[in-house]
């Protein structure tokens, strides 16, 4: 008589990644409410959410106040800092020390002092003072809103300031520029954490473009154009519908009916990069999409997405990511198998 095999072992969702939000005097609501937003919507492809948030002030549990007519509740004190595996700094209006001497309050230093070595530090907008006031941008790049640039960088002259990208990736810190710039970052770190498919379903639930580059101007000159006034946008449409095709900049400027100086300057006016960096981005898009959602074999995604081989692929893929396109595959689908 064969012997009863045992059931096998319920399998266990892994635990789910926590997000503290740190609430600062001055916060600014609409920074203090992207982190839960955006990880707070994401959700893998069965359905389970793969980030906790939460949000925290230096001191016991209480009334946080705004830069606007009301306070924010915050119901957990400095120790969540102790549980983070990423901790996001927003924007404040009232960081006294920090902004004027480049120095940690004592009760700020006590929090900050609570992390976990090897924990995520993210900052959106002037959040960054208290990343760079804490030494955490020391000698590493790192970037904040255009207005505050240049005393911030006068602040902390330790820091590698860029004043012209949305968001700069430096591993295991993170730094943003002002406000909505704020939700290209938290994107970029779901995309990075789980994939394009994760990253664009949470941005279709924000209503909000799924993707943009950290490279990207922070002042974009014509970012609405005027009435009347002729726009690259239906030369971009028709780019992104042909992307497996050669596109020649001649051929944008032509779907405009501009000369090719002409259609430069305005496609760099509206978008804040030039036709081809543009585009190779709209290919690494691509890619990343085909092989965490299919199996073709490399050199059809390699076609698919307008590099034409799978040499220049890897070498595109590995540039922008930091990966070769079969490591990126690997991830990214058994995330999405799990």
């Amino acid at each position: 008589m064969a012997r009863k095999q045992p059931p096998a072992p319920a399998r266990t969702a892994p635990p789910r990644h926590r997000v503290v939000v740190l609430a600062l005097d001055g916060c600014l609501p609409f920074e203090l409410g992207i982190p839960q937003r955006i990880f707070g919507r994401a959700e893998d492809a069965a359905g389970r959410k793969p980030y906790e948030v939460v949000t925290c002030s230096v001191r016991p549990p209480g009334p946080v106040r705004t830069d606007a007519d009301f306070s924010v509740l915050v119901e957990n004190g400095p120790e969540a800092l102790a549980t983070a595996d990423t901790v996001i700094v927003p924007a404040s209006y009232e960081l006294g020390p920090v902004h004027t001497e480049g120095t940690l309050t004592p009760e700020l230093a006590a929090a900050l002092a609570r992390l976990r070595p090897g924990t995520r530090k993210v900052s959106i907008c002037t959040g960054g003072y208290v990343l760079a006031a804490a030494g955490f941008l020391d000698d590493r790049p790192a970037t904040t809103h255009w207005a505050s640039a240049g005393h911030f960088q006068k602040t902390f002259p330790k820091v590698r300031v860029d004043a012209d990208v949305l968001f700069i990736d430096d591993g295991d810190v993170l730094t943003s520029a002002g406000v909505a710039a704020g939700i290209d970052l938290c994107l970029h770190i779901v995309r990075r954490d789980h994939g394009t498919a994760v990253a664009n379903d949470v941005a279709r639930r924000t209503v909000v473009p799924p993707h943009r580059d950290g490279g990207q101007a922070q002042y974009v000159r014509r970012p609405v154009p005027e009435p009347h006034t002729a726009t690259t946008s239906a030369a971009r449409a028709w780019a992104l519908a042909h992307l497996h095709e050669p596109i020649r900049l001649r051929d944008l400027a032509d779907r405009e009916s501009m000369s090719v100086r002409t259609f430069t300057r305005r496609f760099r006016e509206e978008t804040g990069v030039s036709p081809g960096r543009w585009l190779a981005r709209q290919r690494v898009e691509r890619a990343r999409q085909l092989l965490e959602s299919t199996g073709l074999p490399m050199d059809r995604v390699a076609r698919d997405s307008g590099f034409g081989t799978a040499q220049s692929m890897r070498q595109h893929l590995t540039a922008a990511l930091g990966v070769a396109p079969t490591v990126y595959r690997r991830t990214f689908r058994a995330t999405a198998a799990r």
